[in-house]
């Protein structure tokens, strides 16, 4: 009898161990390895195995401005272990864009929580004649200039059009794979400005390689305090924030969404994660109630916004990177 006791107990302790030892969690990304989203999402991962218990591991799936990612977790099963790390961009403006995607940006996902947030920045090479914003426009209205997106779509093209749009002028996109393919032909002279996020712009403006001139939004960057907002310009449609959040598909049980929305939150709010957003000026975490609430938010934004600048696939005027300078 105490042979048979020992024996379930062992055995029942080695059901558990393998049971924690084998449970592993994807997150996807959805673009490629090393962008903003990615180096996000392997944070927070990091800070979330500890407290669930659990292995987890980043997949990056880029192409088609996040949506191959997005569609293959809004299929998969709601049982906690597939997740999405996505962003405004991928989420919301691009399922908006195309309007074809086979998922619903709001209904087809859980939220599970939102790291932050940051307004977009405009860069250009330090070499521009304009030393400022309205100098800048004042340019794009004598001559014709250039900004580098990520492609139609996304939300540099998007920022760059609402420059165009509120500023009454033409600045032509030349499309990238991404924001880091773009900014060697920016500091190269061959591209007039960039607009992206503050991540990974700032330690190009510490080290001199680009020139800040203006933030999408209502509030300045702490680590730019004499770069003016849009909003301050006199521009208030022209704000384009992104945003990172992780999303579990659609029918999570309320169980596991909690035990998911406990351990993000926890990661979000240590000292590893809370370091990296402050040197990208990303604020405003959410909690799972408030993440979908903000997603129903920027839809009700972005599709009449989208529809107005006339954005669409292969819609946008688009041109081959300008000669040196």
């Amino acid at each position: 009898m105490r042979r048979l006791t020992f024996a379930l107990l062992f055995a029942a302790l080695g059901f558990v161990g393998s049971v924690r030892a084998e449970e592993v969690i994807r997150i996807i990304v959805p673009f490629a390895a090393g962008g903003p989203v990615d180096t996000m999402a392997r944070l927070v991962a990091s800070e979330m195995q500890k407290p669930l218990g659990a292995t987890i591991i980043v997949e990056d799936r880029g192409g088609a401005g996040g949506v191959i990612a997005t569609d293959l977790v809004s299929r998969a099963a709601p049982d906690g272990k597939t997740l999405l790390m996505g962003s405004q961009g991928s989420h919301v403006v691009s399922a908006v864009v195309r309007g074809n995607v086979h998922y619903d940006p709001y209904k087809s996902f859980t939220p599970i929580a939102m790291v932050g947030h940051a307004p977009m920045l405009l860069v250009v090479n330090p070499k521009m004649p304009a030393k400022n914003f309205k100098e800048l426009i004042a340019l794009a209205k004598k001559k014709q200039l250039t900004y580098g997106s990520a492609g139609a779509g996304t939300v540099m093209n998007i920022a760059g059009e609402l420059i165009n749009d509120g500023a009454h002028v033409k600045i032509t996109q030349v499309p990238y794979r991404g924001v880091a393919p773009a900014l060697p032909d920016l500091m190269a002279g061959r591209l007039d400005m960039v607009p992206a996020d503050p991540p990974v712009l700032l330690p190009l403006v510490k080290a001199g390689k680009v020139r800040p001139m203006v933030v999408f939004g209502r509030e300045r960057l702490v680590s730019l305090p004499n770069i003016p907002t849009t909003v301050e310009l006199g521009y208030p449609n022209m704000i384009m924030e992104n945003w990172y959040g992780l999303l579990a598909p659609a029918g999570l049980d309320p169980a596991m969404r909690a035990r998911l929305e406990k351990a993000a939150l926890i990661a979000i709010k240590s000292p590893k994660v809370q370091a990296h957003m402050k040197l990208g000026e990303l604020r405003g975490t959410l909690n799972a109630k408030q993440f979908g609430e903000r997603i129903q938010h920027d839809l009700a934004f972005w599709r009449p916004m989208i529809k107005k600048l006339g954005i669409t696939i292969g819609g946008a005027t688009q041109a081959k990177p300008a000669a040196a300078k």
